[in-house]
């Protein structure tokens, strides 16, 4: 199997550069392309009690945050690989994940996981777990 796109999705939390330096060390091994990601879930009504401040410009804000964190990773990243990029979403974490994993052809995806234990694993499932379970492609499961 040859790797020349890896996907890796992040949660930006604070064990998220280990999976950063975790996948540029495997693009460095095969001389790959890499693709941070992050996928926010969209704030609707009864999530929030914030005034009269609009979901959309709230989701925006958000978005606008995340994709500000995802470039200066992707800033940090580029002297350790040749071809570095990243792109945020709203929407499903998982699905957004399989999407655009598929969307941009990745030989493997890259994440972390949180080791969750327990009833909340139980009955809600890891977003590493479901998707290992619905990859086009192998994922590497990365314990931060």
């Amino acid at each position: 199997m040859r790797i020349t796109k890896i996907f890796v999705p992040l949660d930006l939390d604070q064990n998220s550069q280990n999976i950063v330096d975790y996948s540029l060390f495997v693009a460095r091994t095969f001389d790959a392309e890499v693709v941070f990601f992050h996928a926010i879930e969209f704030t609707t009504s009864g999530e929030m009690a914030l005034g009269n401040l609009a979901y959309d410009d709230i989701n925006t804000t958000r978005l606008e945050a995340v994709r500000e964190q995802l470039a200066k990773i992707t800033r940090n990243a580029h002297d350790k690989c040749k071809k570095c990029s990243y792109h945020a979403l709203i929407g499903d974490v998982v699905d957004e994940i399989l999407d655009y994993a598929q969307k941009e052809q990745a030989d493997i995806i890259i994440m972390g996981t949180r080791s969750k234990r327990g009833i909340k694993k139980v009955l809600l499932g890891s977003v590493a777990e479901r998707v290992l379970k619905k990859a086009h492609c192998p994922v590497m499961v990365v314990k931060p």
